[in-house]
């Protein structure tokens, strides 16, 4: 597809690479642009290659390279690539390097296919937001960094345990923005995944985690034609339009 983002994978274990392929090109809006094994051939399709992917998909433990130094390689020579490392490296000092080093995100082997979507889902809402703006005020860049969240980061260590597997608190904390800033009008799931840029079940996971935790309220929108759709409305805005 024309407007897909294009994904280098570098992963030595062939099994890995075939499996990451695959929950990539789950992912609407994904293409596979190459799978390499070592730092070497990275590098190489890297300098031929005549469109350069907009992210790379890196395991660490790679046997030509030493540590983190091919993230450090393509920082330097190409830093207009994204990177997510996916690797059995767990090390503190070595998550903390990579984010240092500007990687988008860290996932952590064996990948979970939901933590692995999500992450991509991410990634492409960030692409959306920053290629519709040309500026951004305090408040937006706030609501992308996290820090619109009072409690961030003083509740990095709990983010864990408080939310269900699948729910992402920066997705989260977005999707709150969008319902407050609609005042009050609501918005069905799949007008929500539009705007997020999500699956409509993934953004239907989300509005029905804030039902549950009783800061939504549901209603039904009825059409002219078709069954009628279930609209979220922020429970505050509702109760004080009632």
């Amino acid at each position: 597809m024309k407007d897909s983002i294009q994904v280098l994978i570098i992963e030595d274990d062939f099994r890995i690479a075939e499996i990451n392929r695959r929950y990539v090109e789950r992912v609407e809006g994904y293409m596979v642009q190459e799978v390499v094994k070592t730092g070497e051939e990275a590098l190489a399709f890297l300098k031929k290659c005549t469109s350069l992917p907009q992210l790379i998909l890196l395991d660490i433990y790679i046997p030509d390279v030493k540590g983190l130094n091919l993230l450090w390689q393509i920082r330097h020579l190409y830093h207009e690539i994204d990177l997510i490392p996916v690797t059995a490296a767990n090390e503190t000092v070595t998550i903390e390097e990579a984010l240092r080093g500007g990687a988008f995100d860290y996932i952590v082997k064996p990948v979970d296919a939901e933590r692995f979507a999500q992450s991509l889902e991410r990634y492409k809402q960030y692409r959306k937001f920053f290629s519709a703006k040309e500026t951004l005020g305090q408040m937006e860049i706030d609501a992308f960094t996290g820090a619109a969240d009072a409690s961030y980061p003083s509740n990095l260590n709990s983010i864990n345990t408080t939310l269900p597997k699948g729910i992402d608190p920066i997705t989260l904390n977005d999707i709150k923005q969008l319902l407050e800033a609609d005042q009050g009008k609501g918005i069905t799931a799949v007008e929500l995944s539009s705007k997020i840029g999500t699956s409509r079940s993934t953004a239907r996971r989300y509005l029905e985690y804030l039902v549950s935790a009783k800061e939504v309220q549901t209603t039904l929108k009825y059409g002219t034609v078709g069954r009628p759709e279930r609209e979220y409305i922020l429970r505050e805005t509702y109760e004080q339009n009632e």
